[in-house]
Formats: C-alpha cells, structure tokens, sequence
C-alpha cells in the first residue's frame, strides 16, 4: 500500500503535486473542467495543512505538434498550449474552491531562474502553478537533469494524476530521485484503492464490461480479468465482432481484426476453462453501407449478410447486459458499446450506463474507467451514483492488465 499525502506532516514545506490539467481547450476556454476539480481536494488539503503548493501538469503535445506544423511549412502557436488559461480559471473560480484568489500564481516556465524565484517567494497557504511540462522535451524523456530542476526548492512530492502514471516521464518517476517523501494525492490514493480491491479482492459476483473498437487494446486486460476470476465478462463495441466471426457469424462490414480470430477462440476457451461466464452481444443495430442515414435497424447476429455494418449493441442484448448485472456485488466497466459519438447509435452504452447505475443503487461497487464510459454516465445523468470513475485511460487498463504502473511504483510505500 502506498503512503498518502494523509500519512505525512506539510506543515511549512513545499509541496509538488503532480495534477492532471490536460483539460479540453477552445479559443482559450475550457470546455470541460472535471480533472481540475478532481484534483482541488488534494490542493486543499496541503493548504490546510500548512503548505506551500506547486503544481504541475502536461498539457497536449506540443513538442509533438510544433514538429508537425514545421513539416506543413506554418507557424505553430504555443499559446494553444499554455496552461494560463487554466490559472485564469482556477483564479476566477478561487472562491468556490475555497481558494483566495491573490494566493494563485502562474510561472511562465517549469523550470529555472524565474520559477525558482517564484517558488522561494511562496508562502504558506499560496499556490503556483507551473507553465506546461511539456514544453521541454526532456520531460517524456525521463531526463534526470530536468527532474533534478523540477525538485529543487521542493520538499515533498505528491503524486495526484493517475492518468499519467503508466507513463516514466521526469514528473511522474524522475522527480522522485530527488525528494523524499514522495507520496500519492487523494485523487491517487482513490484510484489505487477501488481499482487495487477490484483486481485482488473483489466482492462477488463480480462482472466486468468491455467494450471499444479493438479486441488488440484490450487483450492484456481481458486475460488479467479472467485469470483474476471475475465470474461474468460482457464484451459489446466493435471488438465484439471478431470474436463474433470467429465463432462462424457472418459480420458484414462490422469492424473485425482478421489476425486475432485465433487469438479471440483461445480467449474463450481460456475462460471456459477458468469458468468465467463470457457474454457476446446477440443481435445489433445496423446499417446498409450503401445506405447508411436511412437503414438503422436491430437484426439478431445470424441475420447480418455482407453489406450491412453493426454499430451498436441491440435490445436484446441490452436486456442479456441488464439480466448478467443483477446480484453483482463489483462491476467493472471500459469502453462503450458502439459508435457512442453518434446519436442514435449511443442508445446501447446508455442503456448499460443506467444498468450499472442500478445495480449500484442495490448495493454494487461499481467502477467505470475510459473517456467514452465516463462520457456516458455523465450523459445517463447516473455519474453520481456510480462508485467511482476512474480518471485514467490508459492507465486505468494497464492497471486492470495487472502492470507496474511506473508512477505509482515510484512513491513510497506506507
């Protein structure tokens, strides 16, 4: 288990936090603000506590996207990429964080001179933000003369972006070199304890959701879920459809990976063999490719001939989905169960967002992880009765996979 920023005395030190602020950007305003009030009780916390609060985040990839408007010949506008829009929110938004606005700064680099001056001038109970990470590239690289810069004034470092723990960069393992202690944020600490009892120790019945275009994203973690033993899987979304065609059914159009048809038989045998019960989608919504605005239909599976593409799990099968949820005690959920961001093929994902939902309300712990899962509870209305929603993409499945997630196995144990 993981010592928790709860675990150690703040009083008059320096805090980093590493937060997740790669919020949706446009025209400088943000879209959507949740992973920065996720991160505010652990901000509060620290000042509560007596410290001195840096914070630092990534913001897109502008390294990344500089070298592509190199290449097209056009001026790339680093602007788009600033995380003073975030500072400007977190300012005008300070009161009903239980902030005081003339205690937010902003530091327009993440490193040297100015920083460390501004970092220095920090009282207690102030807060600085840091300029984007990612402007250096030495950050993604893990390079130990950036994290050494990151770490000077610092005191401790806390760790409350798990959707950036799957990755070795200079704020997520590098800085840890150079600070002690080093410990996770409540955002973090969370995380590790739904998604840690619902890998190790999961109250049963315990079903778990999959769903998303490709049966190759999700094969570590298909393989960890069942030899874990949870007692149900249900696989929805196009990767549904090459374990479909593998057991003989004519798909259509449906997206299907032709490599891994051998690979889908063994997942099923492999789970026959550990008795995990495995649920495939029985009929679906369709389209003719020919005419696709106009030929939305629910057919069964054996149905489907050559020209249609399914893009979204049928009544049926929603009814098998709701049926396979009822009794469970942990519910698992990733990915959504077809073309979510097209109306009216996200009428599925819903479906199972509300089930999920009601299977909480009659006691299940129930945890959704990825944007799309996450959108769709949010869209349910039903995101407020659901257990917990995991903030990490990524992370959440390499997680679930049973990896070592680089930014957690970096902070000190309790």
């Amino acid at each position: 288990m993981k010592k928790s920023i709860k675990d150690i005395d703040l009083i008059g030190k320096t805090v980093f936090i590493r937060v997740d602020f790669n919020v949706p950007l446009k025209n400088g305003v943000i879209e959507d603000d949740t992973r920065i009030r996720s991160a505010m009780p652990t901000v509060l916390y620290a000042l509560k506590s007596g410290a001195r609060v840096v914070l630092a985040s990534h913001l897109g990839r502008p390294i990344k996207e500089r070298k592509k408007a190199e290449e097209r010949g056009e001026n790339f506008d680093s602007a788009k990429f600033s995380l003073r829009p975030v500072f400007e929110f977190i300012k005008e938004s300070a009161g009903e964080f239980g902030l005081s606005a003339d205690a937010v700064f902003f530091s327009d680099d993440c490193v040297g001179p100015k920083r460390s001056e501004a970092v220095k001038s920090l009282c207690g109970g102030q807060v600085l933000l840091l300029e984007n990470l990612r402007f250096h590239p030495e950050e993604e690289k893990n390079d130990a003369e950036f994290a050494k810069r990151l770490a000077e004034g610092i005191d401790i470092y806390v760790n409350d972006a798990f959707g950036t723990a799957h990755r070795a960069h200079a704020s997520t393992e590098g800085i840890t070199h150079f600070v002690s202690p080093c410990v996770a944020g409540l955002l973090m600490e969370r995380e590790l304890e739904y998604l840690g009892k619902a890998l190790e120790n999961p109250e049963r019945p315990c079903v778990a959701i999959l769903g998303g275009a490709k049966v190759s994203d999700k094969i570590p973690v298909i393989e960890s879920l069942i030899n874990r033993r949870v007692d149900k899987l249900l696989i929805g979304g196009a990767m549904a459809y090459t374990f479909l065609k593998a057991e003989g059914y004519t798909v259509g159009k449906s997206l299907v990976e032709n490599d891994l048809l051998e690979k889908a038989l063994e997942i099923e045998e492999l789970a026959r063999n550990a008795g995990v019960e495995l649920i495939l989608p029985t009929d679906h919504q369709v389209v003719d490719s020919y005419d696709p605005l106009h030929s939305r239909r629910a057919i069964p599976i054996a149905f489907t001939n050559a020209g249609l593409v399914g893009l979204d799990i049928g009544p049926e099968t929603i009814a098998i989905f709701r049926r396979a949820l009822e009794g469970a005690k942990t519910i698992i959920w990733n990915g959504p169960m077809g073309m979510f961001e097209e109306k009216p093929f996200d009428e599925g994902t819903i479906a199972v967002a509300e089930a999920v939902a009601e299977a909480t309300d009659k006691g299940a712990i129930s945890i959704v992880g990825g944007g799309d899962s996450v959108s769709a509870v949010k869209r349910a209305g039903v995101d407020n009765r659901i257990s917990h929603i995991s903030t990490g993409g990524g992370a959440t499945l390499e997680f679930l996979a049973g990896k070592t997630l680089p930014g957690v196995a970096a902070l000190d144990e309790k």
